[in-house]
């Protein structure tokens, strides 16, 4: 059944692209540059409906109304594969904040355990993109839904590059009100909670540790 709150990329260099990411060959270095691509481009249509305000300035031929940003956005990376995506991020919006949380997931619950978290006392941001490349149980993406709505985050959005049902089923149901921006829909989870067809373990594959499968 459709979810009104996933969007899913269809652009042609988005689909070019994944291929790469999933290529069991893909090397580290070349993983991490196709990683940058694609969170540029999920990005890019994840802050197309940013709000903004007139500006007055004057071209080398007239003065004119051009237009600023007029929300402040914060990107918030889940450790550690979340990181790949950052600079990709910074490059659409320079004036972004970038704030941290580091959650893992328990191996045997499968479920998520915070253990890094430095956000300030109150929320400094009008829109927070979280940044994570799976949203595979959606137990991490959930959770952190969840520690900046206490923060005092109003509006958030989930990007990432591939999903599974099960995790985009999660959210929805948690987050109703929390849009999620992929470049792929998976298939469904494996019995050890990977996403398949998928692309792996995303935090190894970017920085070489681990096994990929």
């Amino acid at each position: 059944m459709p979810t009104p709150s996933l969007h899913v990329s269809n652009h042609p260099a988005v689909l070019h692209k994944l291929a790469i990411l999933r290529d069991v060959d893909t090397e580290p270095k070349k993983f991490r540059e196709v990683v940058r691509e694609l969170s540029w481009l999920v990005g890019y249509e994840a802050l197309a409906d940013v709000r903004v305000r007139p500006l007055e300035i004057t071209t080398p031929n007239e003065p004119m109304t051009a237009a600023e940003l007029d929300e402040r956005i914060g990107f918030v990376p889940i450790l550690r594969a979340g990181l790949g995506m950052v600079d990709a991020m910074l490059e659409l919006m320079p004036t972004g904040q970038v704030w941290h949380l580091g959650l893992f997931r328990d191996e045997r619950t499968l479920m998520p355990v915070e253990y890094y978290n430095k956000l300030p006392d109150s929320a400094s941001v009008d829109l927070c993109l979280i940044l994570d490349p799976m949203l595979a149980t959606g137990g991490s993406a959930t959770a952190a839904i969840e520690v900046l709505k206490k923060w005092g985050a109003v509006r958030i959005k989930l990007v990432n590059l591939i999903a599974a049902p099960e995790g985009v089923a999660a959210v929805a149901a948690a987050h109703p009100d929390v849009d999620i921006y992929c470049a792929a829909l998976d298939r469904a989870l494996n019995e050890k909670g990977y996403i398949v067809p998928g692309l792996g373990d995303a935090g190894d594959r970017q920085f070489g540790t681990g096994h990929s499968g």
